[in-house]
């Protein structure tokens, strides 16, 4: 049966590599080839120059919103073809449990990603940062921080390890915030990606150029990269120094994000001696993690720390449980744990095991030449090892076996605990397995700076963890030191990494007519029929309702002193109001004034308006006497899509006096029909 080649997805077409540059792909199972790969005769530059000229605006034409229901539909593509995925799977190495973290993973990030876009990203082009800033007294002379998406492509740089989700999780980002992506899978697992990669194609969503494929080298990719590029490379911290090296990283200043070797901790807390359930929950973690995708996560936990005393009896625990780890053909039900990717990542395991054994460690579970699996298959026993002297065993913090290895170590008090995870020089997680209190916070505190992800799991909260090792489309994924420096996902703030900021100064009418959204001080569009009456994509950003005046009495502050019992002494004591350095006299209460504020504005029959969902941004500016006067202008800041069936319209509410003075300023929160 002839080898299929994979093949690369350059300008919007399927191009195979040239026959001289072809390498074979060996499944982790048997070594039976399974793809050619190669990138051969490309035209790299093109390739760049078709995502800027041709991907980038055609992205950036798109609102966020626009984006988000895109990244929605390459998702539930995703879903909806998983099994042809899955099959291609096992090869990997991986079991299905495996590829559900993978696959559905994968498309779960998407899915989030697009929701997270429809619910903080407003229908716009542009991106408000943080409050507007007066720059005059008059306030016709303001200033706001912007995010515009950047002009350029990002080249996504992936590990062996997450073939779909590894390509998804760079993708969900890099395409809300509207750049291009050249994806550059790892050879290894190249021909899942590139399956992944065929569905979102054709799925039909993506414009021209949003997103091409290299399954193979880069060539001269790096050579033609630019300042409005964005590199984002996960893998060995070997290659990133390299890429990072390069003349036009430096000359460019391209953005590089890394998400490089991670040496990553769990520590059995002080308080969790064997017979708590914090210590069988540790002993667990160890356990998944040493054998889920046969170790082979950058998150996976490398070093177990337990107090020096309850050592022995986590080995024991530790070794018990891997005694029942089957490993084999990730394609039978009963194999628990599959193979590594090829042989070549399994010798290169067995030497940094050698390795840490010769620093002074010693294998207690497992045996790293014992035959196991298929013949000709990347098997490997899960290896557990142990350091009593963890601070003269430098090759335990500085020497990782990618593959389903562990070393446990222990220590003498928090402190010692807290330097040992430490000296791992950065990571992506550290897991702190801990029922107490001031165990946690004083951990947390020592050690929260070198770890770019923490958890601190007990009896509590361990049934709803999501586990130690996987990183969530929510949060950050990145760590400081040798995990790279970089950061990804963490919801919104991964779209940010390829947007830039801008700090614009210009009236507030101008700066509204930039940013498609309301600015205070911005130009409103005073309507005639009510704006509750209409649906949301009738309702236009700076349309204002204007309302009638209510004055407010002394009986009216009193009553509502007596019916909800804020009798404070500014709203019933005169001298004492009088007396105080903010007041002239007794004052109306500030939930008054909001409530009197929503009498004015609310419509009150059934309409496309479905609920008031929140407030925001509370400000009182001005007090209010009584006899004073109050009237509101309720104005469309920015409208969200929040599903199909409805939506999320934020109103600037501005109080003002019978001298309009501005008595207070909040955001309204409504949930509309679309």
């Amino acid at each position: 049966m002839k080898t299929p080649q994979l093949l690369n997805y350059a300008r919007d077409q399927w191009i195979p590599g040239e026959a001289g540059s072809l390498a074979e792909l060996p499944s982790a199972i048997d070594g039976s080839p399974v793809a050619l790969t190669g990138s051969g005769g490309l035209d790299f530059a093109g390739m760049a120059q078709f995502a800027r000229e041709v991907g980038g605006p055609a992205l950036r034409k798109m609102t966020f919103h626009e984006r988000a229901r895109m990244i929605k539909a390459l998702g539930l593509a995703i879903l909806a073809r998983k099994e042809e995925l899955y099959e291609l799977n096992y090869a990997t190495g991986c079991t299905r449990k495996d590829g559900w973290i993978d696959i559905e993973g994968g498309a779960g990030t998407l899915l989030s990603f697009s929701s997270k876009g429809r619910r903080e990203l407003p229908d716009a082009h542009v991106l408000l940062d943080g409050a507007l800033e007066p720059l005059s007294k008059s306030g016709t002379f303001v200033g706001q921080h912007v995010f515009t998406s950047l002009q350029g492509v990002a080249v996504h740089i992936n590990a062996f390890n997450f073939p779909v989700w590894g390509m998804l999780e760079k993708l969900a980002p890099t395409l809300l915030a509207g750049v291009p992506a050249i994806v550059k899978p790892a050879s290894a697992t190249a021909w899942l990606t590139e399956a992944a990669f065929r569905v979102m194609i054709e799925a039909g969503v993506l414009p021209p150029g949003a997103v091409q494929l290299i399954v193979g080298g880069v060539g001269d990719l790096f050579d033609h990269l630019s300042l409005q590029d964005v590199v984002s490379f996960t893998g060995s911290a070997h290659t990133a120094m390299k890429l990072q090296s390069h003349p036009v990283i430096a000359r460019e200043s391209v953005r590089f994000i890394a998400e490089r070797d991670s040496l990553n901790a769990s520590v059995l807390g002080p308080d969790a001696a064997p017979g708590t359930p914090e210590f069988d929950l540790f002993v667990r973690e160890v356990v998944t993690e040493m054998t889920v995708k046969a170790g082979q996560k950058c998150t996976a936990i490398r070093r177990a720390l337990a107090p020096v005393q309850h050592l022995d009896a986590v080995e024991a625990a530790i070794r018990d449980r891997l005694a029942k780890t089957t490993v084999g053909d990730p394609r039978d039900e009963g194999s628990r744990m599959g193979a590594l990717v090829n042989r070549a990542q399994r010798d290169d395991v067995k030497a940094r095991i050698a390795e840490i054994a010769a620093a002074g460690a010693r294998i207690v579970a497992g045996d790293p030449e014992a035959s196991v699996g298929p013949a000709g298959g990347s098997f490997l026993q899960p290896v557990l090892l142990r350091t009593d002297d963890p601070w003269t065993c430098d090759a335990a913090h500085d020497v990782e076996p990618f593959g389903p290895v562990s070393t446990i170590m222990p220590y003498v008090d928090l402190d010692d605990a807290v330097r040992l995870a430490n000296r791992g020089r950065g990571s992506l997680a550290l897991s702190l397995f801990s029922h107490s209190p001031e165990a946690a916070r004083d951990f947390v505190l020592g050690a929260a700076a070198f770890h770019g992800r923490m958890l601190v799991i007990d009896r509590d909260n361990h049934k709803d963890s999501t586990g130690h090792g996987s990183p969530l489309p929510v949060l950050t994924h990145g760590g400081p030191g040798r995990a790279g420096g970089g950061e990804e996902m963490g919801g919104i703030r991964g779209v940010k990494h390829y947007m830039q900021r801008t700090a614009i100064q210009s009236s507030p009418a101008m700066i509204a007519a930039i940013t498609e959204q309301y600015i205070p001080g911005g130009p409103k569009h005073v309507i005639d029929a009510h704006p509750f009456r209409r649906r949301m994509s009738e309702l236009e950003v700076g349309d204002t309702l204007k309302t009638a005046s209510r004055t407010v009495s002394l009986e009216d502050i009193e009553h509502f002193a007596h019916f909800t019992g804020d009798t404070f002494y500014a709203h019933m004591d005169d001298e004492a109001a009088k007396a105080s350095p903010i007041f002239e006299g007794r004052v109306a209460h500030g939930y008054l004034i909001l409530s009197f504020a929503a009498g004015l504005f609310v419509d009150p029959d059934p309409g496309p308006v479905l609920a008031n969902t929140g407030l925001e941004n509370l400000r009182f500016l001005t007090p209010l006497y009584p006899s004073d006067s109050m009237r509101v202008e309720l104005t469309v800041r920015s409208k969200s899509l929040k599903s199909e069936d409805t939506g999320v319209v934020r109103w600037a509410v501005e109080i003002f006096n019978q001298n309009d003075e501005l008595v207070a300023t909040y955001d309204l929160l409504t949930e509309n029909v679309p």
